[in-house]
C-alpha cells in the first residue's frame, strides 16, 4: 500500500466543464490535507440536470476563479502521487479535457494513465450496487453525496478499507 495518495472528485456544470473540485490527501492512513474549490465553468453555463444532482448553480460560481486559477492547487496535490477516484475514468477524463480546453499540456501534470478506482475495486468485491453512496452506507462512512470534498473524503476512506482488507492476517 502506498503511504501517500490523493482522492479526488469533480462536479460538472455541463459536459466536462468543472464547477467544483475536492481533493483529500492521505498519508499513512490519515487525512493530512483537504482542498475544495468552486470553479467558474466557461460562460458560467450549467445544464439543469447537473444542478439537480449537485445543487451548484450559476450564482454559486459567478465570482469563482476559472479552471486556470484553481489548476495550480490541483497540480500541487495530485502530481506524482497515487490518485484515487470513485469512477476514475470520469474524473480523470474531465480533468484532461479541461486541461486541453485551457491549453495546459497533459505533460504538465505527472500522473498515471489510470488512477485507482474504488468503483472497480468494490465491484470486484461483489458490492451491488457499488456506487459511492451505497459503499459508504455499508461501511458507515459519512457522506454528503455530490459535494466534491465529501465525495473525495469518502472515496479515500473506501480506498483505505480496501487496502487493509487485502493485507494478510498473519
Amino acid at each position: 500500500m502506498s503511504n501517500i495518495f490523493a482522492a479526488i472528485d469533480f462536479e460538472t456544470a455541463k459536459g466536462h466543464h468543472i464547477c467544483s473540485v475536492g481533493i483529500v490527501t492521505f498519508k499513512d492512513g490519515v487525512i493530512v490535507d483537504e482542498f475544495h474549490a468552486l470553479i467558474k465553468p466557461p460562460n458560467n453555463d450549467y445544464n439543469w440536470h447537473n444542478i439537480q444532482v449537485h445543487g451548484i448553480t450559476e450564482d454559486d460560481t459567478r465570482f469563482a476563479p476559472d479552471f486556470r486559477g484553481v489548476y495550480p492547487e490541483i497540480k500541487k496535490r495530485i502530481s506524482g502521487i497515487v490518485t484515487v477516484a470513485h469512477n476514475e475514468a470520469f474524473d480523470r477524463n474531465v480533468l484532461l479535457k479541461t486541461m486541453k480546453d485551457y491549453n495546459i499540456p497533459q505533460t504538465d501534470l505527472i500522473m498515471n494513465n489510470r488512477w485507482e478506482c474504488t468503483l472497480k475495486i468494490y465491484r470486484k468485491k461483489g458490492y451491488k450496487p457499488a456506487k459511492l453512496d451505497a459503499c459508504c452506507k455499508v461501511h458507515q462512512i459519512a457522506l454528503k453525496h455530490h459535494d466534491a470534498l465529501s465525495d473525495a473524503r469518502a472515496c479515500g476512506k473506501l480506498y483505505l478499507i480496501a487496502q487493509f482488507e487485502r493485507l494478510p492476517l498473519f
